[in-house]
């Protein structure tokens, strides 16, 4: 398991926005920062570095991860937290937190379950890679994340690390006065207990309409993420978030990518495949995919394409199957 988890690389800017807090210039760490693009994939042992190179920067403050994650934005967690946000209550955004977990670590780790009057979301001891540091930060956004929604929350029932508890007496105190509710350590599992009635809770910015579309670029997230190489998954995850902005061109994938346009061309010449090749059949993909989504209708789906207008959408998928989008949807449908 631990050597495939990692964070998004959205999450870097936490840090990078931590150290702007601190007035603290660290050129070296910025500059390890900004090596990561937001569709990038961290290994969490590059996580967990940076992170102690910048806390060592300020010895004395206690609990850093704390202050770390109270920063916390949608930005930071990319589209995950979109969806999180445009759901309709605590309970949807915690279930979307679950289901879209994957783009986040690269695993499917948290599960949600009842504890008597509490539903808990928890995260197991037996994945080794975690440390106090990743884990306070993580789950200090997530608790920050939730508390800024809604209006009036309750406090956490119990919240509990699986790393050993801070020496400091005040350290342990602070962790508690975040938290507003008893916080426990060296325990079997990282975990957040909540009131089921904070389920209920309607988050302000609902917007099915945008939550229904943002599930459709999560899914397709999901479905480039596993067998295939990193500058596979990279490629996939760039067009996916270029394609509804109308801005796939070759120099611009290539930006993303950080790499040359030669480069890039260069890589594709080694898969057999041509940009437009590359253009084509990931538009072609993505299609069938929404296609079979009734919810989606095809204006939606062109403009989730990059099409500015459907009729072109629908000469280009002609040209790709020789049938029409309807014909595609009736079949997919029945």
């Amino acid at each position: 398991m631990a050597s495939v988890i990692r964070v998004t690389g959205a999450w870097t800017q936490l840090l990078a926005d931590w150290l702007d807090v601190e007035q603290l210039p660290a050129p070296d760490i910025r500059a390890a920062l900004a090596r990561w693009a937001p569709e990038d994939m961290v290994p969490i042992a590059v996580w967990r570095a940076l992170l102690a190179s910048a806390v060592a920067l300020r010895p004395q403050l206690l609990a850093p991860g704390l202050a770390i994650g109270a920063l916390v934005q949608p930005r930071h967690v990319g589209v995950m937290g979109y969806v999180v946000l445009a759901s309709g209550n605590v309970g949807e955004a915690l279930l979307a937190y679950q289901r879209y977990e994957r783009l986040f670590y690269g695993v499917d780790l948290a599960t949600v379950a009842m504890q008597g009057n509490d539903v808990e979301i928890r995260w197991p001891k037996e994945a080794p890679v975690f440390n106090q540091m990743t884990d306070s930060v993580a789950i200090a956004a997530l608790a920050t994340f939730l508390r800024r929604q809604v209006d009036n929350p309750p406090p956490p029932t119990l919240v509990s690390f699986v790393n050993p508890a801070p020496e400091s007496a005040e350290e342990r105190a602070i962790y508690e006065s975040f938290f507003g509710c008893p916080v426990r350590f060296d325990d079997s599992h990282t975990r957040v207990r909540i009131p089921a009635n904070y389920l209920t809770m309607p988050m302000p910015h609902s917007d099915p309409s945008l939550r229904a579309l943002l599930d459709r670029q999560a899914q397709a997230l999901l479905l480039a993420l596993p067998d295939s190489d990193a500058f596979d998954r990279a490629l996939q995850q760039v067009m996916l978030k270029l394609l509804p902005e109308g801005a796939v061109t070759l120099p611009r994938v290539a930006q993303e990518l950080y790499v040359s346009v030669r480069t890039l061309q260069r890589r594709l010449d080694t898969r057999g495949m041509s940009w437009q090749n590359l253009l084509d059949r990931t538009r072609e993909q993505l299609a069938r995919q929404y296609l079979g989504d009734g919810s989606l209708s095809l204006g939606d789906i062109a403009l989730l394409l990059g099409y500015s207008e459907q009729s072109a959408f629908n000469r280009a998928f002609r040209r790709w199957t020789g049938e029409a989008p309807l014909q595609v949807r009736r079949l997919v449908r029945h």
